[in-house]
């Protein structure tokens, strides 16, 4: 009876047994002596020096779109894209015949008028002085009052025709000034000097423009002496960017070279991009770049006085701070845990707190749980999470302003680990980092 007893009990114990170690296994209770291989590097100090990367296009500091303020055919064109030009080089004509007869019927109208003014001021004396004889014939009584209010109210009417006309005279000197500085404008000249960047037009193309609207663009004219790289800047970064910063700018046709430049220009407002729903907020900031850091590519000589040209394709790494000595790590050391109202942690795999389950983003009195940068140092086999606070970074350090020490040996590798995987105290094998992406650990 005692063995029937037992037996359901042993039977249970092995059950329970097999159960913790099914369980263990799975836990990493037990197994292989070190769980997760990863690699470290010792805290150091270094000099840190945080930049913006943005990308933009080459530009000419100073140029000039030349549109004309009058209509018509070009039947001369003194240049082509590329040639040099002075300020006031005569560029192209535009068929000045309609101008000419313009000015022509302008000219005679003034003539005319100041015909009718000499006709209007000559009968003004004849009534002036009829006024004159009638006032002293009325004065003695020799003719009626009729007759005098008829000489006076001509000689007034003869006062208005000659203001009239001297009106007439200014209006028809005006027009003729107007026909002239029109017939002018059929010449064009360089604005600056400079270098004709782009031609837009031929010889015979007509082309459209009044003064008081934006005609055909003919041309650019361009100072190309000095360049500058105009880029968008994010609305994050836009901040850390003040005038006079200085940059590092990589230019895609000199590929393993950069120049220097200085920030000169930060838009006040921002250009958006995108639909409603994923608009992106920029800010235009135009980066001047440095004679000197290109002088050994200017060939006079050779004819390559100009190494930069309008449209290339460039690269700003704007540099808005330094610090010097401070303690940092690799980048990829460092990660974001959620804090947990337990003390625990649980990793941030996203930027948006729907990648964070919603268990963990809120407490039970609806606040969001405090997201927390974390280090993970080694501690003989075993790693410690340590909270930490950052500063400044650049693109393969980042400052830590507290949390270690010098000296610390912290996880850098491998990503996966540092970002899901590692936990307090979790024992780990410490390898060279070449050899753990070898094994593929």
């Amino acid at each position: 009876m005692k063995k029937k007893k037992i037996l359901p009990i042993v039977i249970g114990i092995l059950v329970v047994v097999i159960i913790l170690l099914i369980a263990g296994k799975k836990l990493g209770w037990f197994g292989k002596s070190f769980n997760v291989s990863v690699a470290t590097e010792t805290v150091k100090t270094k000099t840190i020096t945080e930049f913006i990367t943005a990308n933009g296009k080459i530009q000419p500091e100073t140029e000039v779109k030349i549109s004309p303020d009058v209509a018509g055919e070009i039947v001369e064109l003194y240049v082509e894209e590329g040639d040099q030009v002075k300020t006031g080089d005569l560029l192209c004509v535009i068929k000045p015949e309609m101008y000419i007869s313009a000015l022509n019927r302008a000219q005679a109208t003034l003539n005319s008028s100041k015909a009718r003014l000499a006709q209007a001021q000559a009968q003004q004396i004849e009534r002036e002085l009829t006024y004159k004889r009638s006032k002293q014939l009325y004065d003695k009584g020799t003719i009626p009052a009729s007759d005098f209010e008829t000489a006076n109210a001509a000689y007034k009417v003869a006062q208005a025709e000659v203001k009239a006309a001297e009106f007439s005279v200014k209006s028809a000197d005006a027009s003729v000034s107007e026909a002239r500085e029109q017939l002018t404008k059929t010449k064009i000249y360089a604005p600056l000097t400079g270098t004709v960047s782009a031609l837009n037009v031929e010889k015979g193309e007509r082309v459209v423009g009044t003064s008081m609207m934006v005609g055909t663009e003919m041309m650019v004219v361009a100072d190309l002496n000095k360049m500058e790289v105009q880029v968008e800047v994010n609305e994050n970064d836009i901040v850390k960017v003040v005038k006079g910063d200085t940059a590092l700018v990589e230019v895609d046709a000199y590929l393993n070279r950069k120049f220097k430049g200085i920030v000169t220009e930060i838009a006040n407002s921002a250009s958006t991009m995108g639909t409603t729903a994923d608009q992106v907020t920029n800010f235009d900031v135009k980066v001047l770049l440095l004679k000197k850091s290109y002088a050994d590519l200017i060939d006079s000589v050779a004819g390559n006085k100009y190494p930069f040209r309008p449209g290339m394709s460039a690269t700003v790494d704007i540099l808005t701070q330094t610090r010097n000595n401070v303690i940092s790590v690799p980048i990829s050391a460092v990660t974001t845990r959620v804090k947990l109202k337990d003390g625990g942690t649980v990793e941030v795999t996203g930027e948006e707190s729907d990648d964070i389950p919603e268990e963990v983003v809120e407490n039970t009195s609806g606040e969001r749980d405090e997201k927390q940068e974390v280090v993970f140092v080694v501690k003989g086999k075993r790693v410690k999470k340590v909270e930490v606070e950052t500063g400044i970074q650049d693109d393969k350090s980042i400052e830590i302003l507290n949390g270690i020490s010098e000296n610390d040996e912290v996880v850098i590798a491998p990503y996966n680990a540092i970002n899901k995987i590692l936990k307090d105290s979790m024992e780990v094998k410490v390898v060279k980092e070449e050899e753990l992406f070898k094994t593929g650990k």
